[in-house]
């Protein structure tokens, strides 16, 4: 099982709205997907911004380039994203999980 984890911020005040767009859009579209193991979106409240990381599991690398193209390190995004977005990592990182509980 792989993890694919991004991070992204928000304007505090638009936390509540980026939530509802990533289950309709990342999310979503990712589990769909034959290899999906499951999706959690994290948050956290940091002053004016909130973090968000998304992390999404999955069988294998073959079922992450069905979401994410060839190049696996490269953030997907969606049309709506730069609408909520004041600072995004254009990278993903994967962890093998080693021992689901």
């Amino acid at each position: 099982m792989i993890a694919r984890v991004w991070r992204g911020w928000t304007a505090r005040e638009d936390a509540a709205a980026y939530v509802e767009y990533l289950g309709e859009t990342g999310m979503r579209e990712s589990r769909a997907l034959p290899g999906n193991l499951g999706a959690m979106i994290l948050r956290r409240d940091d002053g004016e911004r909130t973090e968000f990381q998304t992390v999404i599991l999955w069988d294998d690398l073959d079922s992450i380039r069905a979401f994410a193209g060839d190049d696996l390190e490269r953030a997907v995004f969606f049309p709506e994203d730069e609408r909520f977005l004041v600072e995004r990592d254009p990278h993903v990182v994967h962890y093998e999980v080693a021992k689901p509980l």
